[in-house]
């Protein structure tokens, strides 16, 4: 163990390792493992593992790799080199192979020239590219941890999102356009019927309504929060419809409209009975068609809808109700996590029903896509 002196800068350094491995170790988790040090006798090489794992270990998975780096960066100078990719006592440390040289070569070289100055100089410094922030937005829903999913809602709650604005068949007062010639002659009459001024007008534009169709069942339950967290940030600064289901449909437009996200997702748990359920996208779809269609989807409105595919109900069915539903909505997108896994084919009978309705299917795993979803609907047709 080195001297409390210079344990700060090698820390640091540690901290980068493990961002390198895959895991959090930003500057909150840095300033947590230091305050946690300052609890414990660090002579006592086990209560320090313990101490730095309890700070930057935030899953179960994440253990090993933990271990892994511990054991290459902590080292005694005599112990037998074990750097690189592959960890000690068997373990692997997930580093990309440059990565890995970069590291191994200055932890070789800090054994054998332990100088204080000489060690913060050639630990490699964090990778090229990519903040914790770009990090984070390509992470997987599935893999996040509490915290990341805190951060994600801080995200979603800066994400510049803005719907499309359509022409609507109602004129406004401007000072370009169509000739306005009702204004232009009433305005005559001042002047002895001799028209001195042309007004002009418009047609009104409004933003396109946002209907949300979210999945809720046992197969997308990873998924169910991060999806309601996203859904109440957008409610909170569009014209959103929300509706959830699993076995059957709930509106749950009211409910996002709280301000207090923990409190809005206290209320969508009570008020939605079948949580985790099985699946009926048919039935469901069919349930908005007859008493919702007609309330919710004027004005052009953009219905999503966000589900696996995996459906328990007849493919038929709702192939019918989507080709239903497409007719009276303006673009039906049809949002699918499992569609950012590697190797996925929307081969399940659901999916193959619904796919030849949807103008868009698109992922919905990370931050990252549904940023690209958000780019999407702002760039639609205003027509």
């Amino acid at each position: 163990m080195r001297e409390p002196h210079d344990l700060l800068p090698r820390l640091g350094a540690f901290a980068r390792l493990l961002h390198d491995a895959g895991l959090e170790a930003g500057p909150r988790r840095l300033t947590d493992a230091t305050r946690a040090l300052g609890f414990i006798d660090l002579k006592q090489q086990d209560d320090f593992r313990n101490a730095l794992r309890s700070v930057f270990v935030s899953r179960k998975e994440d253990i090993p790799t933990f271990e892994a780096a511990f054991d290459i960066f902590w080292a005694r100078s005599d112990a037998p080199d074990n750097t690189g990719v592959p960890g000690a006592r068997g373990r692997t440390l997930p580093l990309s192979p440059d990565r890995a040289k970069a590291w191994a070569d200055a932890l070789r070289m800090n054994r054998l020239e332990p100088d204080r100055e000489q060690e913060s100089k050639e630990f490699p410094a964090g990778s090229s590219g990519y903040s914790a922030e770009e990090l984070l937005r390509q992470k997987d829903f599935d893999e996040m941890t509490w915290q990341e999913m805190e951060q994600v809602r801080r995200l979603f709650e800066q994400s510049p999102w803005r719907l499309t604005e359509r022409r609507t068949r109602r004129l406004r007062p401007a000072r370009s356009g169509r000739i306005d010639l009702r204004r232009s002659a009433r305005h005559a009459i001042r002047s002895s019927g001799e028209i001195m001024t042309l007004f002009h007008r418009r047609p009104r534009v409004r933003r396109r309504p946002l209907v949300l169709i979210c999945d809720v069942s046992g197969s997308m339950e990873r998924y169910s929060r991060l999806l309601m967290i996203f859904a109440h940030a957008i409610a909170r600064r569009e014209d959103l419809e929300a509706f959830v289901f699993s076995t059957r449909l709930t509106r749950i437009t009211r409910l996002l409209r709280h301000r207090d996200l923990d409190h809005t997702l206290e209320s969508v748990s009570k008020v939605v009975h079948d949580f985790s359920g099985g699946t009926r996208i048919g039935n469901a779809i069919g349930e908005f068609n007859r008493r919702w269609a007609r309330r919710v989807l004027g004005h052009g409105a953009v219905v999503i809808i966000v589900s696996d595919g995996w459906d328990r109900g007849d493919p038929e069915q709702l192939s019918v109700e989507l080709r239903r539903l497409r007719r009276s909505a303006h673009r039906l997108i049809w949002l699918n996590p499992l569609l950012g896994s590697a190797g996925y084919q929307p081969l399940t009978r659901g999916m193959a029903a619904a796919l030849p309705h949807a103008d868009d299917f698109l992922a919905a795993h990370n931050v990252q896509a549904l940023d690209d979803l958000g780019r999407l609907l702002s760039s639609l047709d205003s027509r």
